[in-house]
């Protein structure tokens, strides 16, 4: 049979044919860089939807064993990321370390990213008066709660967004109230070069083992230091084994008595530190996770694309993968799609 070229419709461009992969590849034009391919980040987890795959969530993941070593890894956990709020208990510890005495509650809270519930909102209010400060100290933007149902409640009594509602407020209180206690300024006290920011950045390179790689702003106007998720669980590994009243103890201590002032009532940190017992546990933005065992077993991920929906997934097989069996693992690792108002698919685990 005689085969011929289709006619090209006018005004379309001519048909390229494909080349011959016998040949040399082109060589790119003068001035134009050559495409370098790059490593694709494993898939972490998958997108299903009755039946079909409809999508996938990359990233990086490191599991450390009991001694600190890496048992486990995905992706490249050796490469610096910001943790976002997983970088909270280190914040909270720096703190600690310029004087304030905080316990409790208010600890747990001061490394919270807490869900606007009435009771954290109360609390952040006390621990500003406390120390002479009010709403208008507060660096924060002005936001809704973070929880959705605690939004829709607050929006429904006529609430507004408010810098007491933002779920860092917590941390910024305790931040403004170290300030206060050392007669350090306060309306610059998010500034990277501020005695209490530099004293952040030693905490975390301390804890991580790690010199930090990068600063940036967060979402609530703090600096951000960069460290890869190795570091990170390191850093969780840290703070439970620390010796206690140490302030890397401390934290950990608060946060794992108080989870519900760490994230909310219907947050898996809260489900995860309330199921498994001496679980220290602390999610930030862009799908950012760690969490560290009482004997030291710990992890940390990030899923590239920042999707918050697979969070759950993930994590659940990562604390398999480190031999946890409480319950609270189904829990957590749940995250049904919906068609119609009814469940027809889910986020799940792909490793």
């Amino acid at each position: 049979m005689t085969s011929r070229t289709p006619a090209v419709p006018p005004g379309a461009a001519p048909a390229v044919s494909p080349r011959d992969p016998r040949e040399a590849p082109p060589v790119p034009a003068e001035g134009v860089p050559p495409v370098v391919a790059e490593a694709v980040p494993p898939v972490l987890a998958e997108v299903v939807r009755s039946g079909f795959t409809e999508g996938h969530h990359r990233g990086s993941l490191v599991l450390l064993d009991a001694d600190g070593g890496v048992e486990f890894a995905l992706g490249d956990p050796g490469v610096p990321v910001f943790p976002r709020s997983s970088n909270k208990p280190m914040q909270a510890a720096a703190v600690l370390r310029a004087g304030l005495d905080l316990a409790g509650e208010r600890l747990a809270l001061a490394a919270a990213s807490h869900s606007g519930e009435g009771f954290h909102l109360d609390l952040v209010r006390k621990m500003l008066a406390e120390h002479g400060l009010s709403a208008a100290d507060l660096r924060t933007p002005p936001d809704l709660p973070l929880d959705p149902v605690e939004a829709e409640t607050f929006l429904a009594g006529g609430g507004v967004r408010d810098r007491v509602v933002m779920n860092c407020s917590g941390k910024h209180a305790a931040m403004l109230a170290a300030c206060v206690l050392n007669g350090w300024p306060t309306d610059t006290y998010l500034d990277p070069a501020h005695p209490l920011q530099r004293l952040v950045h030693t905490v975390v390179e301390e804890a991580s083992g790690e010199r930090v790689a990068a600063v940036g702003t967060d979402g609530c106007g703090a600096p951000l230091m960069a460290i890869s998720l190795t570091g990170l669980a390191r850093s969780f590994r840290h703070f439970v084994l620390a010796a206690p009243g140490t302030a890397e103890r401390r934290v950990a201590d608060a946060m794992r008595a108080h989870p519900e002032y760490v994230a909310g009532t219907r947050r898996p940190d809260t489900w995860l530190m309330r199921g498994v017992p001496g679980a220290l546990s602390k999610m930030g933005a862009e799908a950012v996770q760690a969490v560290a065992l009482p004997d030291g077993r710990a992890l940390a991920f990030k899923i590239d694309d920042g999707g918050i929906r697979a969070l759950g997934p993930v994590l659940a097989r990562a604390l398999e993968l480190l031999g946890v069996t409480a319950e609270v693992r189904e829990r957590i690792g749940h995250a049904p799609l919906l068609g119609g108002g009814a469940e027809v698919g889910v986020v799940r685990a792909a490793f």
